[in-house]
């Protein structure tokens, strides 16, 4: 029950204990001033009427006896009115038993009044002659009692009234603070740190506003000071100490964007042949500022033909560019230019020949490794054709291939034929319980063959045929928790074009509010980087699974690929960080400091941290003393 009704009803009460208390005792007051006044009213007219019929009595036959009485009885509010002689015989009485009938039984019943009766002797001479009583119709007084009562009553219910909403309009005005207050706190909790402009006019209510203004002032310069942190540790994770170059993480992260994406790019593999020698030759500082300068032409020479690329440096003397949206002919001129700067590089320290440069084409239906691997052999042909040499490996015609490939993801999706397993379980680190698992599809050709997960999912998504294989696999996980009557949660990877379909919402939505009781166990896998792309649709996502009792997780959460204030605004149930980020641990500080950070903003937004394919016990021990809720193995 709100406050704004909890005080209604008290102080409501209070006036209606208030109001009978009083209405009672006024009552009894009137009902005891008219008895009092009935009293009086009836021995005065007893007193006067006898001093009147005193002459009279000495014959009781006298009609002037009747006559007077008669008179006096019709002008007041009498019972009766009796004259009786010393003998006890009456000479005349008079009665009316008149009642108003405006008055209602249950009134007359439950507040009784008393009959005034008086009497008075009539004495003739020294001698009492007779006895004349009088006793007064309670009709009227009940009448004026009735009427007292009732008007009463219906000023004391207008007041009421009119104070109620006069109450009503105050307990608005002091609650709506609170209220302002309570939405505050609540946008706290969503992380949205706002404060009260117009602060409210009650004293106590505006200390509260005042205190809650200083916290939330106070928690966003936490927050956000643990974004900067948090922000700075991640790129100090993904970027090379000595050349500000991407690790080879962040180079496996964005070959998964083009996967997705089905850009067109280039993978360069460049190694100094060269460095050994150098090492021996000149100093450590020397042998720096050559690294330096060998990172800084490969930025330079992105920057100098405009292209959408990255420099990576994998580890000691080799390095990698990943071109995106480029052509054969613009590739060709930037390894031209590479190869004269490297020339020139080389003349510096008295070297002809310092690095060989190997380019592969992006290819859609191989892995990551394999293109390395072919950009690896490009470079061993590069060597073979001189000194700082370049060798551009052309990509063969996929037509054919890609035709074959939408035939069997076509087969595949229209037919069911495929299968949906369990794996990577996420156990809680505090009582080793499973608390969710993700589902992993596996398909196979009509030969039995295991078709590359990631090659059919990216063909399904060229070919719009995503949308149905995720409505697929979802669907078996649905039945699949009932069925097996799970406990814990099914992660469900969602892919960008799936998330953006209305029909697709459409008819998760008609699941899940079929399937409430699993609702919760439903975990929704959003991919970082994709989010990171198209915030505001992912966003809108998030609330509308949240509003159907399922969840969502934002998993391969790493700075270089998502802003820490993205997760903020969008404030899903979990965040899984990247997988590179738990090897080794137990041994590396930075990665230690980035957890300890990242979990201390899922504490404040209410976010559980988990981590991923976590190998080895000590790296374990050390996520679960970092506080983090769970993780894989």
């Amino acid at each position: 029950m709100s406050l704004f009704k909890q005080l209604l009803i008290l102080i409501s009460a209070l006036f209606l204990i208030i109001f009978s208390v009083n209405f009672i005792s006024s009552v009894e007051n009137i009902r005891s001033y008219l008895e009092e006044e009935s009293q009086v009213h009836a021995q005065d007219t007893a007193t006067s009427l006898g001093l009147s019929l005193s002459p009279h009595l000495v014959d009781e036959k006298d009609p002037v006896l009747e006559t007077m009485m008669n008179a006096i009885f019709d002008r007041g509010y009498y019972k009766e009115i009796k004259l009786v002689n010393v003998e006890g015989d009456t000479l005349v009485s008079l009665t009316n038993d008149k009642a108003y009938g405006s008055v209602p039984d249950w009134f007359i019943n439950n507040i009784p009044m008393h009959t005034a009766i008086a009497e008075s002797e009539i004495s003739s001479g020294w001698n009492i002659s007779g006895v004349l009583s009088v006793s007064i119709n309670p009709g009227y007084a009940y009448f004026k009692l009735y009427e007292q009562v009732t008007t009463s009553f219906y000023y004391s219910l207008v007041a009421f009234v009119v104070s109620l909403i006069l109450l009503a309009l105050v307990l608005q005005v002091t609650l709506s603070s609170l209220k302002r207050i309570g939405l505050m706190a609540e946008t706290i909790a969503k992380g949205n740190f706002d404060v009260i402009e117009k602060l409210p006019w009650t004293t106590e209510v505006r200390r509260v506003a005042t205190s809650m203004n200083v916290m939330s002032s106070k928690l966003e310069i936490v927050i956000n000071n643990l974004n900067k942190k948090l922000d700075s540790i991640g790129k100090r994770l993904h970027l090379d100490d000595l050349t500000d170059l991407s690790k080879k993480p962040a180079f496996d992260m964005d070959m998964k964007e083009v996967l997705a994406t089905h850009q067109d790019a280039f993978v360069f593999m460049i190694k100094i042949d060269a460095l050994t020698s150098l090492v021996k030759e000149l100093g450590s500082d020397t042998i720096d500022n050559f690294i330096k300068d060998f990172a800084n032409i490969l930025k330079k020479a992105l920057e100098k033909h405009s292209l959408d690329g990255t420099a990576y440096r994998f580890f000691g003397s080799e390095f990698a560019l990943l071109v995106r949206d480029a052509n054969s002919e613009q590739i060709e001129k930037l390894a031209k230019l590479l190869s004269v700067e490297f020339t020139e590089l080389g003349e510096k320290y008295d070297k002809k020949d310092i690095a060989h440069i190997g380019v592969a084409v992006f290819d859609p239906f191989s892995s990551t490794e394999n293109l390395l691997l072919a950009a690896t052999e490009a470079y061993e042909q590069a060597q073979l054709i001189g000194a700082n040499s370049y060798y551009l490996r052309q990509g063969e015609d996929r037509a054919k291939d890609m035709a074959e490939w939408k035939e069997v993801v076509f087969d595949v999706i229209d037919r069911n034929d495929y299968k949906v397993s369990y794996v990577g379980p996420i156990a809680n680190l505090e009582t080793g319980e499973v608390m969710m698992e993700e589902a992993f599809s596996e398909a196979r050709d009509k030969q039995g063959n295991v078709l590359a997960i990631g090659t059919f999912v990216s063909i399904s998504e060229k070919f719009v045929k995503i949308i149905e294989l995720d409505e697929g696999i979802t669907s078996r996980v649905v039945a699949h928790i009932k069925e097996s009557n799970l406990k814990h949660a099914v992660a469900i990877n969602l892919s960008a074009r799936t998330i953006k379909n209305s029909d697709f919402r459409v008819w998760l939505a008609e699941v899940l509010s079929e399937n409430q009781a699993i609702a919760k166990q439903l975990v929704f896998s959003l991919s970082a980087y994709a989010v990171a792309k198209e915030v505001n649709v992912y966003k809108e996502f998030i609330s509308f699974v949240h509003q159907l009792n399922a969840k969502v997780v934002i998993k391969r959460f790493e700075t270089e690929s998502m802003a820490p204030d993205i997760v903020k605004e969008l404030r899903p149930d979990f965040v899984r960080l990247a997988r590179d980020i738990g090897d080794d641990i137990n041994t590396n500080s930075t990665k230690q400091e980035f957890v300890r950070t990242m979990v201390e903003i899922g504490a404040l937004l209410e976010i559980d941290v988990l981590a991923e394919n976590i190998k080895s016990d000590a790296d374990l021990d050390c996520m679960k003393d970092l506080g983090v809720t769970g993780a894989s193995r």
